[in-house]
């Protein structure tokens, strides 16, 4: 059965919703969080405030080796989520993530702010090269983009969410939402990982922009 995960990115970890089947019948089969950080170096604050005293170019710099090490846990902690899938029975074809909004971080003046939306760009780009790397489809949005489906598809996610039981918040369902939309998008694979993830040149996704619910269910 064809499976999809939806992420709802967090600073260090992703709350997490698979479904399966299609789009007009989704299956709920697992809800959870996914860490985006290696157990082994905590993050007592956001990777990026630990450098936001320092001049923007020096910042990045001194954020290469955390950044590295951030990606290589959510690369391990993805590919063994969708092995879980697979152990299942489950052929994961698609990955969405709801994150923050792409912006230009070298504009902003505020030290404090910037760094907020740096870590906000890292990790949901991570989870989008991640996915490229298992080689899944992948489109990244904000919550205001999902808004419009997920009122569309209201009926949906109080069903999902009565399976899943509590607790079936904003965040949950707006990982249900990307994961629906993955099974709703016909897409193809990438052949070859992303750039490295980097809030300083990370794109916007091709493909991003959210799909209207085909009907009200």
């Amino acid at each position: 059965m064809n499976a999809a995960i939806g992420f709802r990115a967090k600073t260090g970890r992703a709350i997490t919703v698979v479904l399966a089947g299609t789009a007009d019948a989704p299956e709920f089969i697992w809800r959870g969080e996914v860490s985006l950080i290696d157990d082994a170096y905590p993050l007592t604050s956001g990777p990026y405030h630990h450098v936001m005293d320092l001049p923007w170019s020096e910042a990045l710099v001194a954020v290469k080796d955390l950044e590295a090490q951030i990606q290589s846990a959510t690369d391990r902690n993805v590919a063994q989520l969708v092995e879980e899938m697979n152990a299942r029975k489950l052929t994961v074809r698609g990955v969405n993530v709801v994150g923050s909004p792409m912006r230009s971080l070298a504009k902003m003046g505020n030290p404090h702010i910037r760094a907020h939306a740096a870590e906000g760009i890292l990790f949901r780009r991570v989870i989008e090269v991640s996915a490229a790397k298992q080689k899944l489809p992948c489109a990244g949005f904000t919550e205001n983009e999902l808004k419009n489906v997920a009122d569309e598809i209201e009926s949906t996610l109080r069903m999902l969410g009565g399976v899943a039981g509590p607790p079936w918040r904003a965040d949950e369902r707006l990982a249900a939402t990307a994961a629906w939309i993955a099974l709703s998008t016909p897409t193809t694979r990438p052949t070859a990982p992303a750039p490295a993830a980097s809030p300083r040149t990370a794109p916007r996704p091709r493909g991003a922009s959210p799909p209207r619910a085909s009907r009200r269910r």
